[in-house]
């Protein structure tokens, strides 16, 4: 895993990303059907709207590495909403599963991010310090945008993907780049919550959000609906939650494409809410595992 480190403004943070791919001769899988090429180019237009920073960003990425900006751009806000990544004969996988919990007073988070092998060399955990934005690690398989991280005010965000239905698919910003915005420029929960009800949303997701108060929630996410799922607690009294690749609330099964149990997306869930739930306080568990 790569573990590169952006400060600065957002154009010359790109640049540098920028020489990185051209150092290691980076090449970019970029095939756009007609759907996601109109889709990509209309994302493209309102990330430039809301998050004008990171559009930057990936300006200095393109003019450094010479590749057609608003092709790239597409490409990249297909992602996580109606990109598959195909090497070969290995399609995407999108096993995720992220919980949060309290413990004798500690706030955990957790995640896995079982993706295809061949993004296991490409991975990065990246330090960033912008201008004028929170300071935050942000973990990815891809680059700028990410799947969850961290930042210096105590908040953690994180994105699973839920398979969406096409017709429900709109413009807007893909949930990759909607852990990066709040990484960037949210201090606590509540500031995140009010982000995902003002900005457009590309696709079904999960967005699980957690803050240094022990404040946690999943904002099950879709262009047409959003709808906040509150902790659960544990036979101890301890707060937990929890997100995997569909939607749990009954509410938004209509937004899930899936038969949720995508790959094996329940099992995972059940798996990790019987351990929460019957969490012994009297077992000790390291703090710095929390993040």
């Amino acid at each position: 895993m790569y573990h590169p480190r952006f400060n600065g403004n957002h154009y010359e943070m790109g640049r540098k990303m920028g020489n990185i791919f051209k150092k290691n001769n980076a090449q970019f899988p970029i095939k756009l059907d007609p759907f996601q090429t109109k889709h990509g180019r209309e994302c493209g237009e309102l990330l430039k709207k809301y998050f004008p920073e990171v559009a930057e960003e990936i300006q200095g990425v393109t003019d450094t590495i010479g590749y057609d900006n608003d092709v790239f751009t597409s490409w990249m806000m297909c992602m996580g909403s109606c990109l598959d990544i195909d090497n070969g004969d290995c399609v995407e996988v999108r096993c995720c599963t992220a919980f949060s919990f309290t413990h004798n007073g500690q706030i955990y988070h957790a995640r896995d991010n079982d993706l295809p092998p061949f993004l296991k060399d490409i991975s990065k955990s990246v330090y960033y310090r912008p201008q004028n934005g929170n300071s935050f690690i942000l973990n990815t398989s891809s680059f700028i945008n990410g799947e969850e991280g961290i930042n210096d005010c105590g908040l953690v965000a994180a994105m699973t993907f839920v398979l969406p239905k096409l017709d429900e698919i709109k413009p807007g910003i893909n949930s990759v780049f909607l852990v990066r915005y709040i990484l960037e420029k949210c201090k606590t929960v509540n500031e995140g919550i009010r982000v995902l009800r003002g900005l457009p949303i590309a696709s079904s997701c999960n967005i699980i959000l957690t803050d240094r108060s022990g404040k946690m929630f999943v904002a099950e996410c879709n262009p047409l609906k959003i709808n906040l799922r509150y902790p659960e607690m544990s036979k101890t009294g301890e707060n937990f939650i929890i997100t995997v690749n569909h939607f749990t609330s009954k509410e938004m099964w209509k937004h899930d494409a899936s038969d949720r149990n995508v790959y094996l997306s329940e099992d995972r869930y059940q798996t990790v809410y019987n351990a929460l739930l019957s969490l012994d306080c009297s077992v000790h568990i390291p703090t710095h595992s929390g993040h």
